[in-house]
C-alpha cells in the first residue's frame, strides 16, 4: 500500500505541477504553500500509513531524493543567469558584487547567529554549528518566484535588468555548496575529528576548488562537443537535444563528488559555463526548461511528502526552543545579516530593493538535505528534535516568504517573472 501511494502522490504531484502556477498567479498563495497543505490533509488519513516519511528512519531515501532536487535546480539556476562571470576580468567580478557580499558577509554571519541561539538554547557545539550550517543557505529549488525567470537567447543577449533577483538567483546558485565546509565543521567535531589546519586547507578551499575546476571542465567539454563537435551526429545543439542538461549534471556532480570535492558548486559552475558558450543560442532555453520543468515536479512532490510527514508525526519534538529558532532565522538573522552584507553596496538597487534581498532568503529542500547527510556522517547529530525543527523553519520560510513574494517585489519595483512553458 506504501509503495502504491508513493505514485499516487507522485502522479498527483505532475498534475498539480501542471495547473498550479496558471490558478494560483493573481493570489498571495504560493504552490509551495499549497501543496504543503494539501500533503498535511493526506497524512491525516489512514491511507498514509506506512509511508517512509519518518527522517530518522529513512534517512538515506530523504538524502537522496533531496540531493537530486537540488543538483537539478542547480543545474536550472546556472542555465537561467544571463550575467557571464569572466574569471579573468576584474570588471566582471564587480558585477557579481552583491553576490559576493551574500556570501562572504551575510551567510557566515546567518550560521554565526544561528550557532549562536543553538548554543543559547543549550545546544552543544557541534548540534549549534550544525543548526547554523543547514539553515543559514538559501534555497535554490523553493526560490524560483524570486529568481531571473531564464535565459535570454535569440540576438537579444543582454545582463539581466533586474538586480535584484540576479543577486537572489546567483546567491542560491553558490551558497548550497559553500555551506557544506560548516556542515563538515559539525561533523568533524561531533566526531572528534577536527583540525583547524585540515579543516581550512581542504574542506573550505581544496574541495571547493576541486567542485568549481570539475564543473568548468565538464561544461566546457560538453559545450565544445554541443556546439563545435567536428562530428556533426554530436552537435547536440543543432537537433536542440535538450537532455542534455540532464547529462551535465549528473556527469559534473559525479565527478566532482568522485575525486572529493563539492558536487554542488561542480553543478552550477558547469551550467554556468555551459551557458556562456554561444550564448545567443535557443539551445540554452531548451535545456533550462527542462530542467525547470523536473525541478518543478521533484519539489512539489517532496512538498506534499513533507506535508504528510507534518501530520505523521514530523513536528512531536518541536518546542519552544525551535520555534523560537525558526522565527529568529526568518524574520531577524537572515534580514539583518544581509542587510550588513549590502551596506555601501554600489549595485544600483534602492533601499528597499537590498531590504528585499535580505529578507527573501528562503529555506527548503537543501536544508532537509545537509542533515539528512550530516545525520549519516554523525548519527548523534540527526536527533528527533533537529528533525522539528529543521522542519519548522522550512515550512515557516514556504508560508512567509510564499505569501509576501509577489506583493513585495511587486512594490520594490522588480520585473515580473515570466514563467516558462
Amino acid at each position: 500500500m506504501a509503495g502504491d501511494l508513493v505514485y499516487l502522490v507522485a502522479g498527483a504531484s505532475l498534475l498539480l505541477a501542471i495547473v498550479l502556477p496558471a490558478l494560483l498567479e493573481r493570489w498571495a498563495v504560493s504552490a509551495p504553500m499549497v501543496l504543503v497543505g494539501l500533503g498535511v490533509v493526506i497524512g491525516l488519513f489512514p491511507v498514509a500509513e506506512g509511508m517512509p516519511v519518518d527522517p530518522v528512519e529513512h534517512r538515506e531515501v530523504v538524502e537522496r531524493v533531496t540531493e537530486l532536487a537540488v543538483i537539478v535546480a542547480l543545474m536550472g539556476v546556472g542555465l537561467a543567469i544571463d550575467r557571464p562571470l569572466r574569471l579573468h576580468r576584474r570588471a566582471s567580478w564587480r558585477a557579481w558584487g552583491s553576490t559576493w557580499r551574500m556570501l562572504a558577509i551575510a551567510m557566515p554571519l546567518s550560521i554565526a547567529g544561528m550557532t549562536a541561539l543553538g548554543l543559547v538554547s543549550g545546544l552543544g557545539l557541534a548540534t549549534a554549528l550544525l543548526l547554523g550550517a543547514v539553515l543559514a543557505p538559501t534555497d535554490p529549488v523553493l526560490a524560483s518566484d524570486v529568481q531571473v525567470a531564464g535565459p535570454q537567447t535569440g540576438g537579444a543577449v543582454r545582463d539581466e535588468p533586474d538586480e535584484l533577483r540576479f543577486t537572489l538567483t546567483s546567491e542560491a546558485g553558490l551558497n548550497d555548496g559553500l555551506a557544506f565546509p560548516f556542515v563538515y565543521a559539525a561533523i568533524l567535531l561531533a566526531t572528534g575529528a577536527f583540525d583547524v589546519a585540515t579543516w581550512l586547507g581542504w574542506y573550505a578551499v581544496g574541495k571547493v576548488v576541486v567542485g568549481v575546476a570539475m564543473g568548468i571542465a565538464v561544461g566546457r567539454v560538453l559545450a565544445h562537443v554541443a556546439f563545435r563537435s567536428s562530428s556533426r551526429s554530436l552537435r547536440v545543439a543543432e537537433r536542440g537535444e535538450a537532455l542534455t542538461s540532464l547529462a551535465a549534471l549528473l556527469t559534473a556532480y559525479g565527478l566532482a563528488e568522485v575525486v572529493g570535492g563539492y558536487g554542488f558548486l561542480a553543478v552550477f559552475a558547469c551550467a554556468m559555463t555551459f551557458r556562456s558558450a554561444e550564448r545567443a543560442h535557443d539551445y540554452h532555453a531548451a535545456m533550462h526548461e527542462v530542467t525547470e520543468r523536473l525541478e518543478r515536479l521533484l519539489t512539489l512532490f517532496l512538498l506534499l511528502v513533507l506535508g504528510i510527514a507534518l501530520s505523521r508525526g514530523l513536528l512531536d519534538h518541536l518546542d519552544w526552543r525551535g520555534v523560537s529558532v525558526g522565527l529568529a532565522l526568518i524574520l531577524v538573522v537572515r534580514p539583518l545579516s544581509g542587510l550588513v552584507a549590502l551596506l555601501g553596496s554600489r549595485s544600483g538597487m534602492s533601499s528597499a530593493q537590498r531590504a528585499a534581498v535580505a529578507f527573501f532568503g528562503v529555506r527548503g529542500i537543501g536544508s532537509a538535505y545537509y542533515l539528512a547527510y550530516a545525520a549519516g556522517a554523525a548519527p548523534q547529530l540527526g536527533t528527533d528534535w533537529m528533525w522539528s525543527t529543521v522542519a519548522f523553519a522550512v515550512v515557516a520560510s514556504v508560508v512567509v516568504h510564499g505569501a509576501l513574494a509577489t506583493p513585495l517585489m511587486r512594490w520594490v519595483g522588480s520585473t515580473p517573472r515570466t514563467p516558462v512553458g
